[in-house]
């Protein structure tokens, strides 16, 4: 769900309020280090502190019993998204003084929570600073054993580190790379000179300047204008490297040209050729491209890394899509809620009476069997309006049909998504106005320490009195979800989890599952009618 959106992650102190760079996607869990940067306690105020690679079930009690042994905690606030609620592995913790945030800078960076290091820094609230490169080198080539905390302790010799780490793959593998920050230049220069070309674990590694992603496009886009190097695709399988060279040769001074063999010394159809002069590749292109030799036709052009083809098919994967969705959009409409018996043919027959349809389809799994919805599409965006007004409803064989425009599905669970996502922030407002309701359930939850000396103080027989506003039980009887725990019901009148205590996640699932849907509703119904046949006993 790349549109979903994580909260603001605020740190909120007695004194003052702090709202560092928001995350804009749920799979960004973690202040990218080499491209941000954090105060020092020494040139800050400021005692708040940034907490990373953290695991999801992680909570905001965890941390305080960690951090309140350095010292007294101001407030403590896990970033979570703002659909799901789930952690987005970081959180920001305050503590009422700097000195208290440096002692735990000291002794808890790096320290095991739930089986992870946890990676700490000063948190930034200055974006400016944040977005300096001053500082920031980059390490590449490292041994895959090397961690965060190695990096750390290999660095450190050369000045104040700000952060450290290194980038991992999904799994939490090490890529062999990695960013080190420091407080000042002058460090990050005297690491570059006494650490690039040195031998970590064995392994030569590079050290120099971090460059950031917008100024290495440019470069790459600087580079990709002059190139000597050329690819060149169908060739015959008889042509020799001499012949290859001989075809270029006549454009300028060539360094190689080689056709690609396999073991057996057979030629694979491509080769490259290197050239002294980008001119002379460019002539040589714009020449031989698209040209005949020994019977076929040539391809000749910029040789590209890997990535840069990748990304170049991506781009023309994705117009291409685009294309084609602007070339239906408006008259392609999604029809679903059909019968399993229900024909193409006959699709086409019903929606026809509105105007020409192009195409009619009804999508099957790969048995042939119906998966309920199919699409429809007409000549002219006019005769699919009136096929939405006119069709949306109307019963074919034993249902009646749901008729919309056609979207992409990303689309759809975005438009899904905002609305629960507007629901809930309406349903957290609502509650905010109701007296007596705690703020981890009126908006973005926060821990606050309790006061010193607090103690709980529970009514006689050990029950926990439950929200004022909720029905009260009658004698002897438990309440579902209150007074009474789900357990202490028979096995076959154990209540499911209702729609109203399930994630946004859940019920975004639910909404494109209507058969999910009407299970749940039937679960419901029944704990309901049991409910109810208990009370007229």
């Amino acid at each position: 769900m790349s549109s979903q959106s994580p909260n603001p992650p605020v740190v909120a102190t007695q004194q003052d309020q702090q709202t560092p760079k928001d995350s804009s996607s749920p799979t960004r869990a973690d202040i990218p280090v080499g491209t941000d940067s954090a105060d020092s306690g020494s040139s800050s105020t400021s005692a708040s502190l940034y907490v990373g690679e953290l695991d999801p079930m992680v909570t905001e009690a965890m941390l305080f019993e960690m951090f309140n042994s350095i010292g007294p905690v101001a407030s403590i606030r896990v970033c979570r998204d703002a659909v799901t609620r789930r952690s987005l592995g970081y959180a920001y913790v305050n503590f009422h003084n700097v000195l208290d945030g440096e002692r735990a800078l000291e002794n808890l960076n790096y320290s095991l929570i739930k089986g992870k290091p946890c990676r700490m820094m000063w948190s930034q609230r200055d974006p400016s600073l944040r977005k300096t490169g001053s500082g920031n080198i980059f390490i590449k080539n490292l041994d895959v054993t090397i961690d965060n905390k190695a990096l750390h302790d290999t660095f450190s010799a050369f000045g104040n580190i700000l952060s450290c780490k290194i980038a991992t793959d999904e799994g939490g593998y090490s890529k062999g790379y990695g960013f080190v920050h420091y407080e000042t230049e002058e460090a990050a220069e005297n690491a570059i000179k006494h650490v690039d070309g040195m031998l970590l674990n064995d392994k030569k590694v590079f050290v120099g300047r971090h460059i950031a992603r917008k100024e290495r496009l440019a470069q790459m886009d600087g580079s990709r204008a002059k190139f000597t190097n050329v690819y060149v695709k169908n060739l015959g399988l008889e042509t020799t490297d001499e012949e290859f060279h001989s075809l270029f040769s006549k454009y300028g001074p060539v360094t190689s040209a080689l056709v690609s063999r396999d073991d057996t010394g057979a030629s694979k159809g491509f080769g490259f050729v290197n050239f002294e002069n980008p001119d002379d590749a460019l002539n040589a292109v714009n020449a031989l491209n698209e040209t005949e030799h020994n019977g076929k036709i040539l391809y000749v052009g910029r040789a590209q890394k890997k990535s840069e083809r990748e990304e170049e098919l991506r781009k023309q994967h994705e117009q291409a899509k685009m294309e084609k969705l602007a070339k239906y959009q408006g008259v392609n409409l999604y029809v679903k809620n059909l019968d399993d018996d229900l024909t193409d043919e006959k699709l086409s027959q019903e929606f026809s009476v509105y105007g020409v349809v192009t195409s009619a389809k009804i999508m099957r799994d790969d048995k042939g069997i119906s998966k309920g919805f199919g699409f429809v599409c007409f000549s002219s965006p006019d005769e699919a309006t009136k096929a939405v007004t006119e069709m949306n409803g109307k019963m074919i064989g034993s249902k009646p049909i749901y008729v919309a425009l056609a979207q992409r599905k990303e689309a759809r669970r975005s438009q899904l998504e905002a609305q629960m996502n507007q629901r809930s922030q309406m349903r957290m407002q609502q509650m905010g106005a109701m007296p007596g309701v705690p703020d981890y359930m009126a908006g973005a939850p926060m821990y606050y320490p309790p006061p010193s000396g607090f103690r709980p103080v529970f009514p006689p027989g050990g029950m926990v009195p439950g929200p004022r506003w909720a029905p009260q039980p009658r004698p002897g009887q438990p309440m579902p979800g209150y007074g009474g725990h789900p357990n202490s019901y028979p096995m076959q009148q154990r209540p499911p989890r209702m729609l109203l205590e399930m994630d946004n996640g859940e019920l975004l699932n639910l909404l494109e599952d209507k058969a999910s849907l009407d299970r749940k509703i039937d679960e419901a119904m029944n704990v309901l009618k049991a409910h109810l046949a208990d009370e007229s006993k």
